[in-house]
């Protein structure tokens, strides 16, 4: 999963280095703070459609909204197109659906740092420095101790935490993808759809098992808003402008936003370990990031 695309997405203009850059990080920014945000609002209504049932409403809600935005031509789509997006659109899927089962079971903070080990194992898998195989250590060190036996550890939240980073690295690889062979959103609208399609069966059946309340509805709509929508669209702008490994590293702000907004909007307090342990994770990007402005690559 630490390979780089197949197809190199268009470079930003020579002129424009700053301006470009700024904005990206902005963005991403922007972005992260959005899908926490809408994590948390969609883990309200866990009580009345469950982790399955928000997540099929995500996928509705990203489906119509970027459908609307982006209608994509899919008659006109070739083979070759047509490959990542499907492929896109079970990570889409899969990737909402292990999060959502592991902030279920093992908190916001915690889920959001394992599964951002996707992006950051992309990261330094991208790099050949010294610097970069200190910063594995640090990180690995922070899983290892997220992770360390006690009578209250959720093995099985903590499996979907890993199995969402895998598909979120998946994802930043995906996406860069389709948005060089497919102009605008239409790659992405597209992917959602079919997503939306396969949790259709799912959502009925939730439905019928579980009666959605107004309140619950309304939270995962929320959620499918500010956690699929926007951030979906930002990231293709980000990933457009960004090298996949510079986007894993700035996306470091998420399990510090994730812990922040999981202790103020759901009372989810951790640890002084689990907090070094995301911290330890957050370090080592930083440390890499600096790495990559200040010292040339090894051989």
């Amino acid at each position: 999963m630490s390979a780089a695309p197949a197809t190199a997405a268009p470079a930003p203009p020579a002129d424009t280095p700053h301006r470009t850059s700024s904005a990206g990080v902005a963005a991403m920014l922007g972005s992260g703070l959005s899908n926490q945000i809408g994590a948390a609002t969609g883990s309200l209504a866990f009580p009345v459609l469950g982790p399955v049932g928000v997540v099929a409403v995500r996928q509705y809600v990203a489906a119509i909204v970027l459908l609307a935005l982006a209608r994509p031509r899919l008659r006109d789509f070739t083979r070759r197109q047509w490959q990542p997006v499907i492929l896109l659109a079970v990570v889409f899927g899969t990737m909402n659906l292990s999060l959502y089962t592991a902030i279920d079971r093992v908190g916001l903070g915690l889920a959001v740092t394992l599964e951002f080990l996707g992006p950051l194992t992309l990261a330094l898998a991208a790099t050949r420095r010294r610097v970069d195989a200190c910063c594995a250590v640090l990180a690995t060190a922070g899983v290892v101790t997220l992770m360390r036996p006690q009578p209250t550890t959720d093995y099985l939240g903590m499996g979907f935490g890993l199995l969402g980073a895998v598909c979120w690295a998946s994802y930043i690889l995906l996406n860069r993808t389709v948005g060089s062979r497919i102009p605008g959103a239409q790659g992405s609208a597209a992917a959602a759809a079919l997503s939306a399609l396969t949790f259709l069966p799912v959502g009925l059946v939730v439905a019928l098992r579980h009666p959605p309340t107004a309140a619950s509805l309304g939270y995962a709509v929320a959620a499918g808003v500010l956690a699929s929508a926007v951030p979906y669209l930002v990231d293709l702008f980000t990933l457009r402008h960004v090298p996949p490994a510079a986007f894993g590293l700035f996306m470091s702000v998420n399990p510090v936003l994730a812990a922040l907004v999981g202790w103020i909007g759901l009372g989810q307090r951790l640890g002084w370990a689990d907090g070094a342990a995301i911290g330890a994770v957050v370090t080592a990007n930083a440390l890499s990031i600096l790495a990559s402005h200040r010292r040339p690559p090894l051989g």
